[in-house]
């Protein structure tokens, strides 16, 4: 077990050592200008040309990331484009990843997907200081943003009262390019192909940025256009061991009427079960445990109930486009024009192969002899079954969102030392989804299967292999056809002024207002048949589908089974669906395919804010001094349609009005150490999705007596976090530098899940999976919760490095996190008990490592990014394994590479994920469960190499 403190001292021993050759070479550097004094202070203060230090590339990156944190009197950590078009990696999310205290995840696809900073995931997230969001949701999709487009992303830890209130993690703001970055006209562009490994695909990846400044009779006007597309092929390939459920013995009681190893289900009655699905620990995993079935004591076996392999062939497209016009009519004003536009494309393919692994019949004259137990426990590693039942799933999904933003920003110089910013901006964006899946059925086969053969991955095959790839062997089963639609607008108007002093304590005073009327609705189709019957063979050949070269060999489970074409199949859905229509005559086509409103929400938000800073010396050094308070008023009106009782309309509103203190210290201890500390008061609205009361209910898939569903809660309120940071900063050189920040985040009225099983009649699940019991799952505002924790950075480029060395740097961090929350949970009485846990996604430790090199035409880094165990989320309440689902450790080793093959054209090699690293999942609540027993799935991540050229003509 890592000692968290003794790391702490060991890495920052460590950078200070590092550190001191440099600290005798030094000379004074001017103290940069805070960001509250004026333009002509800071130019004043500046080193003088003959003494700058000319620099490009990577050192100029992580240059001008350090003078952003240097200068802002906030906490911010920032990523900085080496040069027009050049953020050093594929997206925004990957590019953060190496920022100190931020942690990503979901690496399927190629690329990753979710972040959080320090522990918390709902940073909020600004374009060019804008709030922008998609479709019905309150927050951006980082990933659509091309990296091709950004100049600049700043990481704010920490809030003072002119910036946005939302998100507790901080905010996120990507800046990109604007005509007046540039002093004349500019070309500039790139090309990439990017190999996917699993997928063996090369994908391509282009740019291109125009733009010009001209002097006329009305002033300087500048005009920008950047676009950029990328597609990517790609292929998730999963393969996971069931839930924990528990089996009777192989000599079970007589009284119980249970078969040997026979999978023993709560009951037919579900009020009254004979044991508890959804156990927070799972059931006793001791040698001899029992269960009380009708008063007699059972010993059980915990065994999984099924084995699932996942093959899943994807492509997505983004095309993007932001353009800007400028217009400077004289020295004292500033006006912007701007268009934004992110699109997304994307289709998914998914060939599932299901077995169950709980049938309990044909286990010969020995079934003692048909498993095998893990040493000291009940728990059933291996295990021969005859006759088990399994279906195959061709599931095909569609995505589609367009997301566009118009802008327009004024800003007037009043006087010498005072500034008004007006800014409009209108954006919409709706994102439309569909998915049409077939179901087939195979009949009984013979199993044999290790849920853990190794390295937390099962191995299972089955007696007749050939089988699986027979579509004469499959009979078509269930469809499944839905869609979805979101829609969000808003208008949003700001209106900010300054105005600042040379002398005294008081150097700034802040005021400003916005204004924000955001609507958002959201649209659902669901329609199912049951199952149709003759074999997949019949429906023809174009139906069928079959993949190969499944797991990349990597582990001992077949690689090959046929099921439904998924593409196919959505290529023509009409035809399907009219085979289906004599299951289901009630089955729509095409041309009635209506979707049904189901949520429409108008949120409104007014804000006002006043802040001051001031200045005083201590010790003949400048301690700087801000404090300020935002007001925020949310009025939120909504209307929603029961689409279980014939999609009658209820309407509610809620009104909620906040108060927001921030308060920020920094003193200059000397012109290169600086000291931060900072208290401000930050919320989280909820997701509007959260808010949606209606039931989406799924039938008894696994038998258990009951279904589950999920449902929003239209009384949800702001979570609110007051938030405590402490910071030490030393600039040892102008490259180089090293942060240590301790934080503390006070956080209530935390959103968890709630779940209770409910009784619904006359609901719409039908077939053999119908019930009237539904465990459901509603957002509540049930938890509070404290995070806590460390950070430490590294940037450091020395000076003194002989020869070829001469350009050899470092940049590098780790985070240290301690979180406890409160979660809810529910008996079968609906009564609520009180537990505790870590915050979900938080990894205790997690660090990235740069190696970067840059002398003459050749650039390079090489990263490496890990991050400890953590909890993800808790599994649904229907098994009886922990209810805790476990993430791995995490990591990537990649490689970029720059070549300058001439001052406007360089080749650029970048390789992800050198050493094939995986995601693995486990079950695990406190001290119960691990990854070898209790083992969940195992998702290979893409390997990717990239080659391109870049050019910049000015």
């Amino acid at each position: 077990m890592i000692d968290k403190a003794s790391l702490l001292l060991t890495v920052s021993a460590g950078a200070l050592l590092l550190a001191s050759p440099a600290i005798a070479q030094q000379a004074d550097a001017p103290s940069p200008a805070p960001d509250n004094t004026s333009s002509a202070a800071t130019a004043a203060q500046a080193p003088e040309p003959g003494d700058e230090i000319i620099v490009t590339g990577v050192r100029a990156s992580l240059i001008g990331a350090l003078d952003v944190r240097r200068n802002s009197v906030q906490i911010v950590d920032s990523i900085v484009a080496e040069d027009v078009g050049k953020l050093p990696d594929n997206n925004v999310v990957e590019a953060l990843q190496r920022v100190t205290g931020i942690q990503v995840t979901d690496r399927a696809g190629g690329e990753t997907a979710a972040i959080t900073i320090r522990g918390l995931s709902d940073p909020v997230t600004t374009l060019n200081g804008r709030n922008i969001f998609t479709a019905a949701g309150t927050s951006f999709a980082l990933q659509d943003i091309s990296a091709n487009l950004v100049k600049q992303v700043d990481v704010y830890k920490t809030r003072s009262a002119d910036q946005l209130e939302f998100g507790l993690a901080g905010q996120i703001d990507v800046k990109t390019r604007r005509p007046f970055d540039f002093s004349g006209p500019t070309i500039s562009g790139l090309a990439r192909g990017v190999y996917s490994e699993l997928a063996d695909e090369v994908n391509p990846n282009v740019a291109l940025l125009v733009t010009d400044t001209w002097e006329t009779g009305i002033g300087d006007i500048g005009v920008l256009i950047n676009g950029s597309y990328n597609r990517y092929k790609y292929r998730n390939m999963n393969v996971q061991a069931g839930a924990m459920v528990p089996f009777a013995t192989e000599n079970p009681p007589e009284a119980t009427f249970l078969g040997p190893l026979e999978r023993i289900f709560p009951s037919t009655n579900p009020a009254d079960p004979f044991w508890t699905p959804g156990l927070n620990a799972g059931l006793p995993t001791a040698p001899g445990s029992t269960l009380d079935i009708s008063g007699v004591e059972v010993p059980y076996y915990l065994s999984r109930d099924a084995v699932i392999s996942s093959d899943l062939y994807g492509e997505r497209e983004r095309p993007s486009v932001n353009a800007a016009l400028q217009w400077a009519p004289n020295d004292s004003s500033v006006y912007t024009a701007e268009f934004f536009y992110a699109g997304f494309r994307g289709n998914t393919f998914n060939s599932l192969l299901f077995s169950f692994a709980d049938w309990w019949g044909d286990l010969g004259d020995n079934p003692g002899s048909t498993f095998e137990l893990y040493d000291g426990t009940n728990i059933i590693k291996s295990r021969r079954m005859g006759d088990v039942a399994g279906f195959n799933s061709g599931d095909y999904g569609t995505s589609r969102t367009d997301s566009y933003v118009y802008a327009l920003n004024a800003a007037w110089d009043v006087g010498d030392r005072g500034q008004i910013t007006a800014d409009l901006t209108y954006q919409d964006s709706t994102n439309e989804t569909s998915f049409f899946a077939m179901r087939t059925n195979r009949g009984p086969l013979d199993l044999d299967v290790d849920f853990n053969a190794g390295g937390g991955m099962p191995g299972y095959s089955f007696g007749n292999t050939a089988l699986l790839t027979d579509a004469t062997q499959w009979t078509v089963g269930d469809l499944f056809d839905s869609g979805t639609k979101g829609t969000g607008s808003a208008l949003t108007f700001m209106l900010d002024g300054y105005h600042e002093w040379d002398e005294g304590f008081l150097r700034r005073i802040k005021a400003g207002l916005r204004f924000d009327d955001r609507d958002t609705s959201t649209f659902i189709r669901d329609q199912s048949a049951g199952a149709l019957g003759g074999t997949l063979a019949a429906l023809g050949d174009e139906y069928s589908f079959t993949n190969n070269g499944f797991f990349d060999g990597r582990a001992d489970v077949p690689s090959s089974w046929v099921l439904a074409d998924g593409p196919a199949l959505y290529g023509n859905r009409d035809a399907i669906r009219s085979l289906y229509q004599r299951i289901n005559p009630a089955l729509r086509l095409s041309d009635d395919l209506e979707l049904d409103r189901v949520f429409d929400i108008n949120e409104s938000t007014w804000a006002a804010y006043l802040l001051a800073d001031g200045e005083v010396d201590i010790f003949g050094r400048p301690l700087q001094v801000q404090g300020g308070a935002r007001v925020v008023a949310i009025s939120t009106n909504y209307d929603y349609f029961d689409r279980l009782n014939n999609f009658a309309q209820s309407s509610t509103a809620t009104n909620q009005t906040k108060v927001l203190p921030s308060f920020t210290l920094r003193y200059e201890v000397t012109p290169d150490l600086r000291l931060r500390f900072n208290y401000g008061e930050t919320l989280r609205r909820p997701a509007f999705g959260d808010l949606n009361p209606n039931v989406a209910l799924t039938g008894d898939l696994s038998r258990l007596g009951f279904g589950t569903g999920t449902a929003g809660n239209t009384s949800l309120r702001a979570t609110t976090s007051k938030n405590y940071d402490l910071a030490v900063e030393w600039y040892f050189e102008r490259s180089s530098a090293i942060f240590v920040t301790a934080f503390r985040r006070e956080i209530e009225g935390l959103v968890v899940p709630l779940t209770q099983l409910e009784f619904i009649p006359d609901n719409p699940i039908q077939g053999e999976t119908a019930t009237d019991y539904f465990q459901v799952t509603r957002p509540s505002n049930a938890s509070n919760g404290v995070l806590q924790g460390v950070e430490i950075g590294l940037t450091y480029f020395p000076t003194y490095l002989p020869g070829f060395l001469d350009g050899l740097g470092f940049q590098g961090s780790a985070t240290i996190l301690d979180s406890e929350q409160t979660i809810p949970d529910t008996d079968l009485d609906g009564n609520i008990t009180e537990t505790k846990s870590s915050f979900f996604g938080v990894s205790d430790l997690s660090y990235n490592a740069t190696l970067a090199y840059e002398r003459g035409p050749v650039g390079a880094r090489l990263s490496y990014v890990w991050r400890e165990e953590f909890l993800n989320n808790n599994e649904a309440r229907a098994f009886a394994n922990p209810i805790g689902f476990w993430r791995q450790p995490e990591k990537s080793l990649d490689f970029q590479l720059t070549l300058a093959v001439t001052d406007d054209i360089g080749v650029t090699f970048d390789a992800v994920n050198i050493t094939k690293s995986k995601q693995q999942n486990y079950y695990r609540y406190a001290d119960i469960g691990n990854p070898e027993q209790f083992n969940a799935n195992t998702l290979l991540i893409d390997r990717t190499f990239a080659l391109g050229v870049r050019f910049t003509f000015d």
